[in-house]
């Protein structure tokens, strides 16, 4: 007698059966399945299809593909190349032994993600295949903000509450605070988050809120207190990050001090600031100075620290072969990535060479060009927001970001002074001490860098 079983029901064509007999073997034996064994073959020594097989004449959809090993991305690989793939495996019941079959069919279309920073992993053969033979999509973190796109998020709110089956439902002026939360974290103008487990989060902690208030509907007051209840791990590290360097004056918030200034970085999704001293010594080579930057800093932001360097030796006309700059970001056990703060390193060394005082009230971001122009960068949202917390009145952003804060919060927004800048001078103007080293120093840089730009 014949026992015929299927081991996955699907609705697609194509049946995988485990065909049994008493002896072990029948005409099936090399055609449904190879050595498929008798009734009692043991479980260790039973061919179970692997996902390349059973996605056979369909598709094979592969999470954080980067994650396989190099083994794995070459046999996946090959599972491409040749259609078919024998079914190998090796049971934790089988003290070792290792069954392996003819090849089966596994004709299917592939669709494999992962993170950009991983690329690098996928094995160069099988991401050569994937643009040989198909597409690779960048996928946006953001999407235009448009009445259609805002309503796509609100029905997006109701498949959450529907889903959750716990939480009430939302109002509208919920429903515009959470529009409101996506534009925040999208960060960029006329743009709205498309990180919709995020905002889900966001969607159960409000709703959440409603419950424990008792109410039927979910308000503006309950999105707002799940804001503050759902923060991230990042948002509550940095936030006690903030506090810790506040209480023990790693940076001051009043006053003015030579070479030190508040920066402004991004941890995960949340702002932190970035105190940072400069210092110039006499140079320990007759030749050359030297720039000696300290701090867990990565590959970028030693380039940005350098550019510096560059930008200084250019248009302060100071003879920087008899100093050496020592740069150091206190305390940046999280370490420091990009260039954001090469704004905040210059204002430091040259109010360190100057020897004029920077205005601690100040924190500033941005990127800082070999031509003294602050370029744009991301986060500034959030870095305003710990500059707004930890008591700064002013904060210097580039210009070309200002219109990325459209959805700042307005009562953090009423407590700080925001000051767009195009150009390091017009950094400095804000933030140096007011006196006649400062006027001399702005209008030495300022014929600096217009002589630069004639032609």
């Amino acid at each position: 007698m014949v026992k015929v079983e299927s081991v996955k029901r699907r609705k697609l064509k194509g049946f995988v059966y485990n065909a049994t007999t008493d002896t072990g073997n029948l005409f099936v034996n090399g055609i449904l399945a190879h050595n498929s064994g008798g009734l009692g073959t043991p479980p260790h020594l039973r061919l179970a299809p692997g996902a390349i097989h059973r996605a056979n004449k369909g598709v094979l959809f592969i999470d954080e593909v980067y994650a396989l090993s190099p083994k794995s991305q070459q046999e996946l690989l090959t599972a491409l190349q040749e259609k078919k793939y024998a079914i190998t495996g090796q049971s934790e019941l089988s003290s070792g032994a290792l069954v392996q079959s003819a090849p089966v069919p596994c004709d299917f279309v592939l669709i494999a993600a992962g993170n950009y920073a991983d690329i690098r992993r996928v094995h160069p053969a099988l991401r050569s295949r994937i643009r040989g033979y198909g597409y690779e999509v960048y996928m946006e973190e953001a999407m235009d903000d448009t009445p259609e796109n805002r309503l796509k998020i609100a029905r997006f709110v109701a498949q959450e509450v529907k889903k959750d089956g716990k939480i009430p439902p939302f109002g509208r002026e919920a429903l515009v605070e959470i529009v409101k939360e996506s534009q925040r974290r999208a960060g960029r103008k006329s743009k709205l988050s498309v990180k919709l487990r995020d905002l889900g989060g966001l969607v159960r902690a409000s709703g959440d809120v409603a419950n424990a208030m008792g109410s039927k509907v979910v308000l503006v007051a309950h999105v707002r207190e799940g804001r503050r209840l759902a923060r991230t791990l990042e948002q509550q590290i940095a936030r006690q990050l903030v506090d810790s360097r506040k209480d023990y004056h790693i940076f001051e918030t009043q006053g003015y001090r030579v070479g030190k200034v508040n920066g402004l970085a991004v941890m995960g999704d949340s702002g932190v600031i970035l105190p940072i001293v400069a210092e110039v010594t006499p140079s320990a080579s007759r030749d050359e100075g030297k720039t000696i930057a300290t701090g867990k800093l990565g590959d970028i932001a030693k380039e940005a620290v350098e550019n510096v360097s560059a930008v200084i030796k250019k248009y302060s006309g100071l003879d920087t072969r008899a100093f050496d700059v020592h740069i150091q970001f206190l305390q940046t056990y999280e370490g420091v990535e990009g260039d954001s703060a090469s704004v905040s390193v210059a204002t430091a060394v040259i109010s360190a060479l100057e020897g004029v005082a920077i205005n601690q009230e100040v924190a500033m971001t941005g990127s800082l060009s070999v031509r003294g122009e602050v370029l744009p960068v991301g986060g500034v949202m959030q870095k305003i927001e710990s500059a707004v917390d930890a008591g700064l009145k002013t904060v210097i952003i580039p210009a070309a970001n200002y219109d990325d804060l459209g959805t700042l919060d307005e009562a953090k927004r009423a407590k700080v002074k925001i000051i767009p800048a195009k150009t390091i001078v017009e950094v400095l103007r804000h933030a140096l001490k007011p006196g006649k080293k400062k006027d001399a120093l702005i209008l030495k840089l300022s014929r600096a860098i217009a002589d630069n730009g004639k032609p």
